[in-house]
């Protein structure tokens, strides 16, 4: 497991800075929130190294291992953000995806994936008017959690 640290104006991961930009007032309010986080993925210890991640950084999180599970989960978590993986076997995630932001339209959604067949299911999303973006597993933390603060602070 990596080692992350945190200051008031930097995240450090392993040594690498990752600039979070505390100084933006509306940037401060959410993160006072405690952003809820959903993190699925059928690898169930790359859900929960994800989840200890975020939760370090601190999010709130809940996690789900299969997209069924997620459409049950996101239901009584009410999640801010959606971090999937895309095929899981069953109902992929974008699927999952779909349907939650049926219930849930502020949700913002993330995909990871290690799968070049991914393409085919961003294509099926797109023809009913979603445009995900997929980051190609594995990625790195500061990587990761730099988009994540992106897309939420938006």
């Amino acid at each position: 497991m990596k080692t992350v640290f945190y200051d008031e104006s930097n995240f450090l991961i392993e040594g690498t800075s990752l600039l979070c930009g505390r100084s933006d007032r509306s940037m401060t309010e959410k993160r006072k929130k405690r952003a809820k986080i959903l993190v699925v993925d059928d690898e169930r210890a790359v859900a929960s190294t994800l989840a200890i991640l975020l939760e370090s950084q601190g999010y709130e999180t809940a996690t789900a291992y299969s997209g069924e599970e997620a459409l049950q989960v996101a239901l009584s978590f009410t999640p801010d953000f959606l971090l999937s993986d895309i095929d899981m076997g069953g109902m992929n995630g974008i699927d999952a995806a779909m349907e939650i932001l049926r219930w849930l339209p502020r949700c913002e959604v993330l995909f990871i994936s290690g799968h070049a067949a991914c393409h085919e299911f961003l294509g099926h999303a797109r023809e009913h008017g979603f445009d995900f973006e997929v980051l190609a597993k594995p990625v790195p933390p500061p990587e990761l959690l730099e988009k994540i603060a992106q897309v939420l602070h938006a």
